[in-house]
């Protein structure tokens, strides 16, 4: 059965009023609807603005300048409207300005929009600590500690393991992406621009293979990282920005493995893969893996700013203001995470599974029938399929595949080397799915 999510009624031209929150209807277009060439003359005169007082450091692939959002879609400010099958860059799970986060939003605001978390109390973040002690993988009693975005998430875990094991080395993976501020970063290795210029990161910091043998990290503790000196070893369950790759199914428990015989503590980012995007609450619930740390982020309300590291409870022996964050765990944030929980338990799990497994068939079958696309993989709606030429990776190719998506009406992104990743709303409907594989399938015959 498809997800429900109630849209709205367009834009009072008259008066002006923004119905969004309040007031829902069957819209008068489906998305894709477009009405001015793209760029729209308004959208260009906001890219420009942009470019004038923006840093140039943001990525930006297409100028889409975005106005308002609903279930999957997404309205510019010229009135087009678009397929959403980014989320935000996986962040809106349950959708654009979902009725019941919004309702949750608006009546925690009017209460209270902040008191420190870190230096006083209030329900909201309690109640979404309790919440996530229950959801996190294992048996084992759990505390969280919360931040405001996936790259805080990582630094406290890291602060952390470094605090408990009084060791200084971590162990991650290339092709990783945990985040770009400079402890998480030294554990990146992905893309080498988000590392240019900023040397020397942490030091003590070793990576291997992705989805490697035990034999490969046992040469590492052997050669160049005493296994005595390494804290933790930092993991994507579902490698994200280096391209969607799902492990084998022995790699995670091997790891599980290898840190208890050594006392290193496992470090799993689920930032992108977590609070139901596999089709799972974690993406370790696949595997049977439980963690000692727990990094969350990006979907866990909905697109307001907010993350967790989530730690068994021996481990968090740190005392008062060893770390802390002054915004973490703001009580409208945690209104939303809740609100978001709620949703995805409910409803939105199932129907992750059910258009994940829609969205794999179709991409099969476009890549059968396309030589330039390759290995279509994932878990629920975390996919994605290489684009190549001649069997090697074409980005090149890849990002012309995307430009003409959004020509089309459909909002895609990259990862990887060359692939492009399909990761909408967990309140994507069938139809939703089939608009995309129709429209993804015109850019490949093009």
């Amino acid at each position: 059965m498809d997800a429900h999510f109630p849209t709205p009624k367009p834009i009072d031209t008259q008066t002006g009023i923004d119905h969004m929150a309040t007031i829902y209807t069957t819209p008068a277009q489906e998305a894709p609807h477009l009405v001015t060439a793209l760029p729209g003359p308004k959208a260009a005169a906001w890219v420009a603005r942009d470019r004038a007082a923006l840093s140039p450091s943001y990525t930006r692939d297409y100028p889409l300048v975005a106005r308002r959002g609903w279930g999957c879609s997404i309205e510019d400010v010229d009135g087009n409207v678009f397929l959403d099958f980014t989320a935000g860059l996986a962040v809106t799970s349950t959708g654009h300005a979902h009725p019941e986060v919004v309702s949750a939003i608006t009546e925690q605001a009017r209460q209270l929009i902040h008191m420190s978390g870190t230096d006083f109390y209030y329900p909201a973040e309690i109640e979404l600590a309790e919440r996530l002690v229950k959801l996190a993988p294992g048996t084992s009693p759990k505390k969280v500690f919360f931040t405001n975005s996936g790259t805080e998430s990582v630094e406290a875990a890291m602060k952390l393991a470094m605090y408990y094991t009084g060791r200084k080395r971590f162990l991650a993976f290339q092709g990783a992406f945990h985040g770009r501020t400079l402890g998480s970063l030294s554990l990146c290795a992905s893309k080498a621009i988000h590392r240019r210029g900023y040397a020397p990161l942490l030091a003590g910091t070793h990576w291997v293979t992705y989805d490697c043998p035990r034999s490969e990290i046992e040469k590492l503790f052997a050669t160049v990282a005493p296994p005595e000196e390494v804290a933790a070893i930092f993991v994507e369950p579902v490698q994200g920005e280096g391209g969607y790759r799902v492990p084998s199914a022995e790699f995670l428990p091997m790891l599980r493995e290898l840190c208890d015989e050594h006392g290193i503590l496992l470090a799993a980012d689920e930032v992108q893969t977590g609070i139901g995007r596999t089709g799972r609450m974690f993406a370790l619930e696949h595997f049977g893996v439980e963690p000692d740390l727990l990094c969350v982020a990006k979907g866990l309300a909905s697109g307001m700013p907010i993350g967790a590291m989530i730690a068994r409870e021996r481990l968090m022996n740190w005392p008062p203001g060893s770390h802390a964050s002054t915004f973490g765990g703001n009580p409208v944030c945690a209104a939303a995470a809740l609100a978001t929980l709620s949703l995805v338990e409910r409803e939105y799990l199932d129907n992750a599974r059910q258009r994940g497994e829609q969205l794999k068939a179709g991409l099969d079958q476009l890549a059968e029938a396309h030589a330039h696309l390759s290995d279509v993989r994932g878990l629920g709606l975390m996919v994605a399929v290489d684009v190549v030429a001649a069997g090697a990776p074409c980005p090149h190719r890849r990002d012309a595949m995307i430009q003409a998506a959004f020509q089309r009406g459909l909002l895609l992104v990259g990862c990887g080397k060359s692939a492009v990743r399909f990761c909408p709303g967990l309140c994507v409907t069938s139809n939703e799915i089939t608009t995309a594989l129709r429209i993804f399938a015109q850019v490949c015959a093009e």
